[in-house]
């Protein structure tokens, strides 16, 4: 049999919740995506509890809190401890991401399911890989290979490949074909016959307008509410699909010369840009081929300014404005307060950019027609006063006495523990236990409390602790240059460096409206009131979401032509329809688990480990083929006498002839340009290669066939039987590897 593969949705499968699935490979158990709610729903969660600590590595795909939100809840108290590995842009893009829901959180409620400190906690766990970097797994995971590929969706998104014994297994959900401004598309075409395909069905039964529509149909009603007068909210996610909106509207307002102002609106959006602007390898080729000309970071942006507080956007001057403010869902955020103050003018524009989760206000207002009043909940943190204030430092104040009861009392049974231990040793030198506690009353009396003096007929126990001054002795080791010093007592580690980097934007100045949050010690209190908004303004959807439509799925996927494919993340509608169209459409072999039931979708083929014997690497001839070495072996299969394994031993008899075998693959163009660097006049002629007078080169065959697989292309040369006719060939020879 192959390898063995099961697939366990935890979260995420015939619907929208966020994503978090166990895929088990060799007993190996790997959690992709770990992600949450914007509400932070703990019941969610209930699956993962039950085996989280039973998981081996976590691969995280997306820097959003649908991928990667549950991470710090899951290490703080779920017990999962294993290794995570994402790119660095997930890293550091999810890190502000889960700083900004924190920060949002605190000042409308005492969330208490994690910290600042959990999350740095957890995000320090990470190994960060780049795309196509190969890592193999240690110890139980041995021989298993993960590599992150280009996904499309956001900035470091990644399609996971897995790879163990040959056969592949690719994580691909939320990936994205299309080239946008700041992104490349997907590279899952590039796979081919993979064993086990896991992708999603979330768009399945959507079709898109094209890039261009989109975005005119999209910077118009922008254009329109700001020439009326009126102000556009819209809600974001905190350093996603906020990105390329950004450089959209920055790209209009550059080419029309207007002047209203942009404001991008999160605890954490100076440190988004600086970080953003460091990521230019993981963008786009348009935008690495600009900085490579022009030195210009497409992320220098002059229309856009970031804020950190609704303060400094109420200070702005008033007149039309358009403000991308987190989070995307409503839930909370400097969104949710804006679009309070801003609903009730029929004026303005709150127009989302993706699709709002189950149960929020988001996808309450996205429904059609959206509803015309809304209840919410306006909290705030305020600081305590009066009777409150003193209640509350009256309530500090006892806590601490008694930790520091406590603190003495353990001290103190520490300490008896220690000499009863001694007492029961049975010496003779020791006196009565009453006697000696009166004997070291009295005396401490005389000596400023200290017990360590001689006593006639007591010597203090070795276990004691000391009540004077502790003296260590300095065992440092000496060379002739002076005292012996350890570097890597001073190197500065990795981590702590992240970490203080983390706090600190890119230009050395702190996040001011972040730090007050963060350290501000004052007693405070949530206050919330309950109110009705009548929604007046314009709402309207528009998918910038950067996944691939519906069409676009189906063609991506009968391209791959996986062995098994796994659908999950979807509706049920969208579920059942991509699962029909996939069973008659790719391959026959198609799942669909509810969350908590495990399929296996281990490979049919038979696949075995055989090693090369040294009889046989000792005759073969190897040829250098750029990074590789390649040979042409005779050989058969036995087992070795040394471990009874099967090897390729030499052939007993003599190996048969072959005919030879040319390695390579040429291009035409290529090979004009080598002909025309050796004299020879050579152009193109309805798709040959005209050669010299009378010789013609034509290349024949498929190179597409179903699946990718490409086909035996044949290069024909034709011409008459004359010199320069060989000796073309002979050029033509020299492009190959001869076997």
């Amino acid at each position: 049999m192959g390898t063995s593969v099961q697939v366990t949705p935890l979260g995420g499968a015939y619907n929208e919740n966020p994503l978090s699935y166990l895929i088990s490979i060799d007993g190996f158990n790997l959690l992709v995506d770990c992600g949450w709610n914007d509400r932070f729903d703990e019941s969610l969660l209930e699956p993962l509890t039950s085996v989280s600590s039973k998981i081996d590595a976590v691969l995280l795909s997306h820097p959003d809190t649908v991928h990667l939100g549950a991470l710090p809840y899951a290490m703080k108290r779920l017990g999962l401890s294993a290794p995570i590995y994402s790119t660095e842009p997930v890293y550091r893009l999810g890190l502000l991401t889960m700083y900004d829901h924190y920060l949002s959180r605190q000042q409308v409620s005492d969330f208490e399911l994690f910290n600042l400190d959990d999350i740095d906690s957890a995000f320090q766990s990470i190994t960060r890989l780049t795309y196509s970097q190969n890592y193999h797994l240690s110890e139980k995971g041995e021989g298993i290979v993960i590599a992150p590929h280009v996904a499309g969706h956001l900035l470091g998104g990644t399609v996971w490949r897995i790879t163990k014994d040959g056969e592949d297994v690719i994580y691909a959900v939320d990936f994205n074909h299309r080239k946008e401004r700041h992104l490349n598309g997907t590279v899952l075409e590039s796979f081919v016959r993979p064993a086990v395909l896991i992708t999603d069905a979330y768009n399945a039964l959507n079709n898109q307008l094209s890039t261009r529509q989109r975005d005119q149909k999209f910077l118009e009603l922008i254009w329109n509410t700001l020439r009326d007068d009126g102000n556009v909210l819209l809600p974001v996610d905190t350093a996603g699909r906020v990105l390329e909106i950004l450089l959209i509207l920055e790209q209009y307002w550059t080419q029309n010369h207007l002047s209203y102002p942009i404001f991008l609106l999160t605890y954490v959006a100076t440190s988004t840009f600086d970080y953003v602007k460091s990521f230019l390898e993981w963008m786009s080729d348009a935008i690495a081929k600009s900085f490579e000309q022009s030195r210009e970071n497409a992320f220098l942006l002059k229309h856009v300014t970031p804020i950190l507080s609704k303060q400094e956007l109420e200070n702005v001057p008033g007149g039309p404005k358009v403000v991308l403010a987190s989070m995307a869902s409503l839930e909370c955020g400097f969104s949710h307060d804006i679009f309070v103050e801003w609903a009730t003018n029929k004026k303005n524009l709150v127009l989302f950019t993706e699709r709002g989760q189950y149960g929020t206000k988001a996808r309450m207002l996205q429904s059609d027609p959206p509803p015309k009043a809304v209840k919410v909940t306006m909290s705030k943190r305020v600081p305590l006063v009066g009777e409150e204030l003193r209640a509350y430092e009256e309530e500090q104040n006892r806590i601490k006495k008694e930790e520091a009861s406590k603190a003495i009392l353990s001290k103190e049974e520490d300490l008896k523990a220690s000499h009863g231990s001694d007492v029961n040793l049975g010496d003779p030198m020791v006196v009565d236990q009453s006697n000696a506690l009166a004997s070291s009353d009295v005396t401490g009396l005389q000596s400023g409390g200290r017990r360590d003096i001689f006593i006639d007929g007591f010597v203090p126990p070795s276990t004691s602790g000391a009540p004077m001054f502790p003296f260590y002795e300095n065992s440092s080791e000496w060379d002739d240059f002076g005292e012996i010093i350890n570097p890597d007592d001073y190197v500065i580690k990795e981590e702590d460096m992240d970490q203080a980097y983390m706090q600190v934007g890119g230009d050395g100045k702190f996040d001011e409206n972040s730090a007050n949050l963060i350290f501000d010690s004052k007693p405070s209190k949530v206050v919330s009131e309950e109110l009705t908004v009548q929604v007046k303004c314009s709402s309207v959807y528009m998918d910038f979401e950067g996944r691939s439509d519906g069409r676009s799925i189906k063609s991506i996927l009968a391209h791959v032509a996986p062995l098994k494919l796994v659908l999950v993340h979807g509706s049920n509608e969208a579920t059942d329809h991509l699962k029909e169209h996939c069973t008659k459409h790719v391959c026959p072999h198609v799942y669909a688990p509810k969350i908590g039931e495990t399929i296996d979708v281990t490979s049919d083929l038979c696949a075995y480990k055989v090693q090369l014997s040294e009889r046989l690497m000792s005759n073969v001839l190897f040829k250098k083929l750029g990074d590789y070495e390649i040979a042409w072996a005779d050989a058969e299969i036995g087992k070795s006498t040394e471990d009874d394994m099967l090897s390729l031993l030499p052939l007993s008899t003599p190996p048969p002839p072959h005919k030879s075998v040319f390695v390579g693959d040429l291009k035409l163009a290529d090979f004009k340009q080598f002909l025309s660097s050796k004299g020879i006049q050579v152009e193109f002629s309805g798709g040959a290669l005209r050669c010299g007078e009378n010789v013609t080169l034509r290349k024949v065959g498929d190179a597409s066939q179903k699946g990718g697989v490409a086909g035996a292309q044949q290069v024909f040369i034709e011409g008459p039987l004359t010199e320069e006719y060989y000796k073309i060939r002979e050029y033509l020879y020299s492009q190959f590897y001869l076997l």
